[in-house]
């Protein structure tokens, strides 16, 4: 009878650590797993938003975009198509705001929120500053809805930006440029703060 308990006690020792054992292996692989999950680094967009302002004299103008990256792709003429209109950004279109009128081109862009699109070309491009501000893409443009509309020569550039970039640079307190460049494309045109 002692040789049967023996034996019987034995078994459910050894049944119970191979039972710990399993859970330990267990708690360990849930272990690596939440550390390896945790370790796994954010993927940084690749249009990231970005935004850029200046104040000239006290006129605050404030442009909105997201900034694709040039990423070994031909970007006009190829990923942005030519004579067709671009949201001059990635995402959502890019958006320009200014607290002051605004004389661009020798036409006046009131205070306010706008929408800011080009249509690239290989020649001379268009830009248009558009009451609709607030759309995905170009998907609701309406020509209509311009308010600025004129032409612009690009320069070009032996030297690529990467990424997607405006500047609103200061001349003087009452006047500035803005800029955008991408690849090997530059366009830049003056501005003058409305007395």
């Amino acid at each position: 009878m002692k040789t049967i308990v023996s034996i019987l006690f034995l078994g459910i020792l050894i049944i119970g650590c191979k039972n710990q054992e399993h859970t330990k292996k267990d708690e360990h692989l849930h272990q690596e797993t939440k550390t390896s999950k945790e370790k796994a680094p954010k993927k940084k967009p690749l249009s990231p938003h970005t935004e850029t302002m200046a104040m000239i004299g006290d006129a605050h103008i404030h442009i909105d975009y997201s900034s694709p990256g040039v990423r070994n792709r031909i970007i006009f003429g190829g990923l942005v198509g030519y004579d067709q209109v671009w949201q001059a950004g990635a995402h959502m279109a890019t958006w320009i705001e200014t607290n002051k009128d605004l004389i661009i081109n020798g036409e006046t862009l009131p205070k306010g929120k706008y929408g800011f699109f080009t249509i690239p070309s290989k020649g001379d491009w268009t830009v248009m500053i558009n009451k609709n501000w607030e759309q995905h893409g170009k998907d609701e443009y309406d020509e209509k809805d311009d308010v600025i509309r004129f032409k612009i020569t690009p320069t070009l550039s032996e030297e690529i930006t990467e990424h997607l970039e405006y500047k609103v640079n200061k001349i003087d307190n009452k006047s500035g440029t803005i800029s955008m460049a991408w690849e090997k494309v530059k366009l830049e045109f003056p501005f003058a703060i409305k007395n």
